[in-house]
């Protein structure tokens, strides 16, 4: 889904600044009907797999958003949480929205993995609120050069998990097209 729905090869200015000749669009699959519970089911087998036990999932908003509401929806157990990219200016104030239990155990998830930019801003705000990272997780890594080593540096010690990298989802985009043309 992510091959047909997310993918685009073409010239793209990403918002690290830099460019690239394809650009994943997560949230054509992650706001899908079925995509949402794919993807819901397939970030709650992988934190299984890897023996996290989390009280609740969260990151900065917005590629994280229909990940964090789709796996505590599959869940049925798992809280969810929002970091917003500043605190309100007006309420309460908050960075962090939804589940805000201090001393949590979190999982942290981003769509899409570049610089490890938007990763690093979530795990620093919910580790100043008080939550503990378990792990780390997103649904593509684009394996740039500093990507995976920020986060992993950020994480201080909580594992780092890409469901997919870019190859993997460019490669599945190419065979489509050419099963397409071949038609």
């Amino acid at each position: 889904m992510l091959a047909r729905k997310s993918f685009r090869l073409g010239e793209f200015k990403l918002s690290s600044g830099g460019t690239s000749d394809y650009y994943i669009d997560c949230r054509t699959t992650t706001l899908d009907a079925r995509g949402a519970q794919l993807v819901g089911q397939v970030f709650l087998d992988e934190m299984r797999h890897q023996g996290w036990h989390a009280d609740a999932i969260g990151g900065l908003t917005m590629g994280a958003d229909p990940i964090v509401v789709a796996v505590a929806v599959v869940s049925s157990t798992l809280h969810g949480f929002l970091v917003r990219k500043a605190e309100k200016q007006h309420g309460t104030g908050q960075r962090i929205e939804g589940f805000r239990d201090k001393d949590a155990r979190v999982v942290i998830v981003d769509d899409v993995c570049t610089t490890g930019g938007s990763t690093v801003q979530a795990i620093e705000a919910a580790r100043d609120f008080g939550f503990k990272i378990t792990g780390v997780m997103c649904l593509v890594e684009r394996e740039e050069a500093h990507g995976r080593p920020n986060v992993e540096k950020a994480a201080a010690g909580a594992p780092f998990v890409a469901i997919f990298t870019a190859n993997d989802v460019r490669k599945q985009h190419l065979a489509i097209n050419q099963r397409t043309t071949n038609d």
